[in-house]
């Protein structure tokens, strides 16, 4: 009989050890597969918070519009009554036509302003997507990640969960204390609580999806399909470098800021210059009807040149002002640039880490754990060792599986952070 439910036993670890079972799924939930390329591809059409941010280019050219506009002429009327009827001193009526002439070329230098100011708004604009992709892939590795870690405990509760029933009938039979069938049976308890608690962490990561794609949609979550492999790529430092100094949309922003910075300079100068001011007027006078001084009725044309008295350019603030911007602008152009560098080398150091975390996992722990707990398990059924072993070489290879998943995701997530350094992007899984 002993021979039997060691059978019993060994079909339940064989059948089930190695593989990845079926999740356990909330029914109340529907799910539909996402590959990672329509992902990607929805997230740039359908974001909220990026939709929002393209208005910034349309606002930025609504304001080249607004710097095309001249100065608006000004008409006015005017009209006068001598308030003497018995001396009959008559009326008058006035009206002015007057326009701004701006001089100094201060209407171009509002458009190269506002130019410039739209290339900066596309530019960090681009800043903002390169940026979301890279969110918006980490939340995808994330949720595949959790996946996998999901399907792990899956894994080892269905496992345990045979043991216990294995081990009910041992003990009915007398093969094992009562103590080590309710050991069995409290361990499957337990994990199925972490069964639970990995498939809530799951299901979170597939909610964060439905936010990056701007899904309002109740009744169902996306899943994304992929796994971790296949991200290897070789780099070379100094390459990559070169290729974000040339890519980095932030760092294109800086160099456009710069170029803004000189348009403000040039339109404080133009601000500087007098502005002319033209009028064109008519006056009349009605006749005045007395006999102590007769006037006839009068009708006046005029025109007016005004100009300015510019004290206020003793004090040149605006100037001085964008003349500091252009300073600081550099400043920032090369702080930008050296930010760069320090990401990409940052980023690459801690990919090339997270490659030998993998391979380590790959040529030698997975193999060990999974060698021991089979060794372990040979050993439980022929009685020569205790469940308290079985079950500390079981929490052993539970937790290589687990950690190698997450080194999986790390190494995933370090190719992602390097190539948002970088300004480059080639993944897809």
């Amino acid at each position: 009989m002993n021979k039997y439910i060691n059978i019993i036993l060994a079909l339940a670890f064989l059948s089930v050890g190695m593989q990845l079972s079926a999740q356990v799924l909330d029914p109340s939930f529907a799910y539909k597969n996402i590959d990672y390329a329509t992902f990607v591809s929805l997230v740039g059409k359908n974001n909220l918070a990026y939709s929002a941010e393209k208005f910034n280019v349309d606002i930025a050219e609504a304001e080249i519009l607004q710097a095309r506009v001249f100065p608006d002429p000004e008409l006015s009327f005017e009209a006068s009554d001598n308030g003497q009827r018995r001396m009959k001193m008559g009326y008058g009526f006035a009206s002015e036509l007057s326009w701004t002439v701006e001089l100094g070329g201060k209407r171009h230098a509002r458009m190269d302003v506002a130019k410039g100011q739209v290339q900066l708004t596309q530019l960090l604009l681009e800043d903002y997507f390169r940026n979301l992709r890279a969110d918006a892939t980490l939340a995808y590795l994330t949720a595949l990640q959790n996946k996998m870690l999901l399907d792990v405990q899956q894994t080892s509760y269905e496992q345990m969960k045979k043991l216990s029933e294995a081990d009910s009938i041992r003990y009915g039979l007398g093969s094992i204390s009562q103590v080590d069938a309710r050991q069995s049976k409290l361990e499957a308890s337990t994990m199925l609580n972490e069964v639970f608690a990995a498939e809530a962490e799951w299901k979170s990561s597939l909610a964060d999806l439905s936010t990056l794609l701007g899904d309002d949609q109740i009744d169902f979550l996306w899943n994304p399909t992929g796994d971790l492999k296949g991200l290897g790529r070789d780099f070379v430092l100094s390459e990559l470098i070169g290729d974000a100094k040339v890519n980095r949309a932030d760092l294109q922003a800086a160099l456009q800021q710069k170029n803004l910075s000189s348009s403000l300079l040039k339109l404080a100068k133009a601000n500087r210059a007098i502005d002319l001011g033209l009028s064109l007027g008519m006056d009349y006078a009605s006749y005045v009807n007395n006999v102590i001084a007769p006037t006839p009725s009068m009708t006046t044309v005029k025109v007016g040149v005004s100009v300015p008295l510019k004290f206020s350019n003793k004090h040149p603030a605006e100037v001085r002002s964008a003349q500091w911007g252009i300073l600081q602008a550099e400043k920032e152009h090369k702080q930008t640039t050296l930010v760069i560098q320090s990401e990409v080398t940052q980023a690459y150091h801690g990919y090339r880490a997270a490659q030998k975390q993998v391979a380590q996992f790959e040529t030698g722990l997975l193999t060990d754990a999974q060698a021991i707990l089979g060794g372990k398990i040979y050993s439980y059924q022929r009685g020569e060792s205790s469940l308290l072993e079985l079950l500390d070489a079981q929490r052993t290879y539970i937790e290589v599986q687990q950690n190698y998943y997450v080194t999986r995701y790390n190494c995933a997530a370090a190719l992602v952070e390097l190539e948002r350094a970088v300004g480059i992007w080639d993944i897809n899984f």
